[in-house]
């Protein structure tokens, strides 16, 4: 497998400027996310960018790479690369054991993979991507029988 940049995100004070900027530079087509179901209830404003075009998947359809922006959740936030690995859990033992601090812990992208975001040792953020149509299938699954069994 090739590691490679599967996906940016951009921090934004003002997200809407932000896509307004983009999409009229580079011609980049931005549009807000819209959760369904369970994923709403986080409440997280999320906006898809996509700088190739997608097949039916979602995947680019040639080479690019297609990325998200979003609020910027604190001060001096800056934009991270996320790199396709094989297993996340790996990888995050791998880059600890090579000097990385682990930021976010192994987090599901429901029905589209895992992602766990470190710094490397200069303290550059980071990510890295498993691809998983299954991930946070379980979670949302026991969360809808907790839900129903008290009916």
């Amino acid at each position: 497998m090739d590691h490679t940049v599967v996906h940016f995100e951009i921090p934004a004070d003002q997200p809407e400027r932000a896509a307004k900027f983009y999409g009229e530079l580079f011609g980049w087509e931005i549009k807000k996310w819209e959760a369904s179901g369970d994923q709403r209830e986080g409440g997280f404003e999320y906006w898809m960018v996509k700088t190739v075009p997608t097949d039916e998947k979602g995947m680019p359809s040639r080479p690019g790479v297609n990325g998200g922006l979003m609020p910027r959740m604190f001060p001096g936030q800056a934009p991270v690369n996320y790199i396709v690995v094989e297993n996340v859990d790996d990888y995050v033992r791998r880059a600890q054991q090579l000097g990385a601090k682990l930021m976010m812990e192994k987090t599901p992208v429901p029905s589209m993979g895992w992602f766990a975001q470190l710094t490397d040792p200069e303290g550059n953020v980071f990510a890295i991507w498993e691809t998983d149509s299954n991930a946070g299938q379980t979670a949302a699954a026991s969360s809808g029988e907790a839900r129903n069994a008290g009916r």
